[in-house]
């Protein structure tokens, strides 16, 4: 190992992406190998260090490079769940479709693992055929029976039964892409519990679609919006609106379990957002319909997520301000939190029944709702600014709210240059939270506060700011009005 692999070898586990770019220079050696001969492309990604591994990629390293074990490093990022490196080692070359040792390939070990982002990036690539085409007949049936059947059995009981571990699972829930999953681990090995999407998306590569009614089902075995069963349902269901999945998610708003109603109001909101009136010519329908049942549903959640649905539209309903008064002193915060939303129109003023609600909501008990109540009466010039402004600033001051943030961008934002609004921009920068300080540096980048340069400073204790981003762009803003420009040597 020469000098120079050494020092690559010490940044990459140093995890020194900074020490790699500039070790990686032309005549560099990306695939330098430590004093085992284990390739530093396996390190990084063993070590889950993303962006080493991209920039190893980026200068040549080889993607087909194998680990101690002679397994193929796409195997190991397969095995991580990271879904990024495994884009980027199928872009640089490396096979999704090669068999191993074991009779598996990288894919069918990634739809066995369960992450619908991991299977995502070995199907597709730029320079890889259309699944559909480079797959033969049988192994499609094997991905899709291999999906199927950790589906049926469920995450956990197939690991035990493939395991034969018997104490109790490690489970969690992590992100995968823009969706979240269950993350289980048993007898050494670890899954996530995505197969149900996995299985949604392979049927949708392969022509062999399932029916509109258990793609629902699908959906709401894990009740939740964020999951990707779920999500992976829901785009599904979009790409078949022609095959009656319209009539069949309308449908929904009677069923009996709030679960299938929440479903079914989270797609039509997804298709008034998504969909222009070529695609989907029922948009007026759709709201209606909203309206509606917001005068029927009795779940608090679904009952929310139906006034979500209405108040985020592109066309405000003629109900839109009733329904919000109607549920304005609602005794669950979810939907008056929504309702608040409700009373209010981006080109309309405040009427007098609306402000009176907004008014009486900044005493909400929920932090949310008072939030949301004084931000909106403040856009809309409606009652004493420092009444409305009180409101804000407690939030900010309680380091617990759960809107604290959102509440110290507001009043960053705002036209308030009082002292007390200064200092409590000051006092954000003691948060343990890198965007809560980032947010009062930019508050006090915006009142020329002279000590901006400081409060940045005080933000990269927990970490780089990432650019671009307006927040972090205010401090160059401020160096140009506050300090003087540089003089040119004579």
């Amino acid at each position: 190992m020469t000098d120079r692999d050494a020092l690559l070898v010490a940044a990459v586990r140093a995890g020194n992406l900074r020490e790699v770019h500039a070790l990686l220079g032309p005549g560099r050696n990306a695939d330098a190998t430590d004093e085992d001969g284990l390739p530093v492309l396996c390190t990084a990604v063993a070590a889950c260090e993303e962006d080493i591994a991209d920039a190893l990629l980026g200068a040549g390293a080889d993607p087909d490079a194998v680990d101690a074990d002679g397994a193929p490093v796409l195997c190991t990022a397969v095995a991580a769940f990271a879904h990024r490196t495994v884009a980027a080692l199928v872009s640089a070359g490396a096979d999704p479709d090669r068999d191993l040792p074991d009779g598996t390939t990288p894919l069918l070990r990634a739809v066995e693992g369960g992450s619908p982002a991991t299977v995502t990036a070995l199907l597709w690539s730029r320079d890889l055929q259309e699944p559909e085409l480079r797959l033969a007949q049988p192994e499609r049936e094997r991905l899709l029976a291999a999906a199927s059947h950790w589906y049926g059995t469920g995450a956990e009981a197939e690991l035990r039964r493939r395991t034969g571990a018997t104490g109790p699972a490690k489970a969690s829930t992590v992100d995968d892409e823009c969706c979240e999953v269950e993350q289980i681990t048993l007898g050494g090995r670890t899954v996530r519990a995505g197969h149900g999407a996995v299985l949604t998306t392979l049927e949708s590569v392969f022509a062999a679609p399932a029916p509109l009614t258990e793609l629902v089902a699908r959906a709401v075995r894990h009740p939740d919006p964020l999951h990707v069963d779920w999500a992976a349902s829901r785009a599904e269901l979009r790409a078949r609106l022609d095959e009656g999945a319209r009539e069949l998610v309308t449908a929904l708003h009677r069923h009996p379990s709030a679960a299938h109603r929440r479903f079914a109001v989270d797609c039509l909101a997804s298709w008034q957002f998504g969909l222009n009136r070529a695609a989907y010519p029922h948009h007026e329908e759709d709201r209606d319909l909203l309206a509606a049942w917001a005068e029927t549903e009795t779940d608090p959640e679904a009952l929310a997520e139906v006034l979500w649905a209405l108040a985020e539209s592109e066309e405000a309903h003629p109900r839109l301000e009733a329904l919000g008064l109607r549920y304005a002193d609602h005794p669950d915060p979810r939907v008056r939190r929504k309702a608040t939303d409700c009373l209010w129109w981006h080109d309309r003023p405040l009427t007098a029944g609306a402000t009176a609600a907004l008014r009486a909501l900044t005493q909400d008990p929920d932090d949310e709702v008072r939030f949301d109540a004084a931000r909106i009466l403040l856009g809309g010039e409606v009652g004493p600014p420092d009444e409305l402004r009180a409101v804000v600033r407690d939030l900010v001051r309680d380091p617990h709210s759960p809107v604290r943030g959102a509440a110290a961008e507001a009043l960053a934002e705002s036209d308030d240059r009082t002292a007390d609004a200064t200092a409590l921009l000051l006092a954000v920068l003691d948060s343990d939270d890198r965007i809560v300080r980032l947010i009062g540096a930019y508050g006090l980048a915006l009142r020329d506060d002279p000590y901006t340069p400081q409060a940045y400073a005080r933000v990269e204790e927990l970490g780089r700011i990432y650019r671009p981003d307006h927040r972090a762009n205010a401090l160059e803003d401020w160096r140009r009005r506050n300090e003087p420009p540089a003089q040119a040597p004579v």
